[in-house]
């Protein structure tokens, strides 16, 4: 690996707040074809997305944020007006769920979840290499059962695991100190 990728790597930071222009089509396609290159047990492909276009992401608001008030879970107004100014600036949101399939008892659904995890990390990554921006979201009713099912993912056969925001940052993302890898790894001498 060349310097200039491990740079991008290290680089990388979230961000939440992103603009149009969000990544051409072929762009797009390259991101969400790096994502085929992540480590998967068994070659299950667990992971499915679901593009969410800006000019459908309102009526997707609309739809999740009844779902999330139907469901009794509180919603103040400030928080769904906070929500759907957010939205209005997003060019693309990638809705992320990971695909149980019941038939295969041999790899568990926690390696299911880490594989749809390293694709998503994957498209992170590619999206910063082509100069977006992009964030993980697990808000926007991400647990409530009704919102995946307005994505087509059943609580059945998927679990929804939320979403990815991707386009121009607003602002520069900041600088973020990152903490010293040695404070998380160990080594084992079998003593």
């Amino acid at each position: 690996m060349s310097a200039t990728a491990l740079d991008y790597l290290l680089s990388r930071r979230s961000s939440k707040f992103v603009q149009a222009p969000g990544p051409s089509k072929d762009e797009l396609e390259r991101i969400l074809q790096s994502a085929m290159s992540a480590p998967d047990h068994g070659q299950l492909r667990p992971w499915r997305f679901t593009l969410i276009h800006q000019d459908a992401i309102g009526n997707f608001a609309d739809r999740a944020l009844a779902a999330i008030k139907a469901a009794g879970l509180p919603l103040t107004p400030e928080k769904e007006a906070s929500t759907r100014s957010w939205l209005a600036q997003v060019p693309l949101l990638i809705a992320v769920a990971c695909r149980l399939d019941h038939s295969n008892t041999k790899i568990p659904e926690h390696e299911r979840m880490l594989a749809t995890g390293a694709a998503v990390t994957t498209i992170l990554n590619a999206a910063h290499m082509l100069g977006y921006a992009a964030f993980w979201s697990t808000g926007l009713g991400t647990y409530v059962d009704d919102v995946a099912e307005i994505l087509g993912y059943d609580s059945l056969d998927y679990r929804f695991m939320g979403y990815v925001a991707l386009g121009t940052p607003i602002s520069t993302p900041q600088w973020q100190a990152r903490p010293d890898h040695n404070e998380f790894v160990t080594v084992w001498t079998g003593a």
